[in-house]
């Protein structure tokens, strides 16, 4: 089983970013929460670090972790380990893999289609964050 670690980062109005996935790639167009597979010798934690820097050039303060989710994909299973963390101002952010980058709020979110792996965690998120606060 590969371990995944994903971030969900949400701003002071309480949507948080998600990104979307390049066509033509596995699971192409979904959107999900940004990260990456953790590497042998790797915390979760460094592992998402590492990803958001590669693929978004963002660098993030604490993270709180959130429940894992596992999903069996026709590719393999994996092991989704999302982390929460808060920002004040949405950064800029560099998409050097995904084909977008978007704020969601509860409703928005709904509307898009995700990664199934991902969409527990949308769940926790969804109910922590109900509605954006303007």
């Amino acid at each position: 089983m590969t371990s995944v670690s994903c971030l969900v980062l949400v701003d002071a109005r309480g949507t948080w970013l998600a990104t979307q996935r390049p066509h033509g790639k596995t699971l192409g167009g979904l959107w999900e929460f940004p990260g990456g597979k953790v590497e042998n010798g790797e915390s979760p934690e460094n592992a998402l670090r590492r990803e958001l820097r590669e693929e978004l050039h963002l660098t993030v303060g604490s993270l709180e972790p959130l429940a894992p989710v596992t999903h069996c994909y026709p590719f393999g299973s994996i092991r989704l380990l999302p982390f929460l963390a808060r920002c004040r101002i949405r950064p800029p952010l560099v998409l050097n893999e995904h084909i977008r980058a978007q704020w969601l709020d509860a409703d928005t979110a709904q509307a898009l289609p995700w990664a199934p792996a991902d969409l527990p965690v949308l769940a926790q998120i969804t109910a922590r964050f109900p509605q954006k606060t303007v």
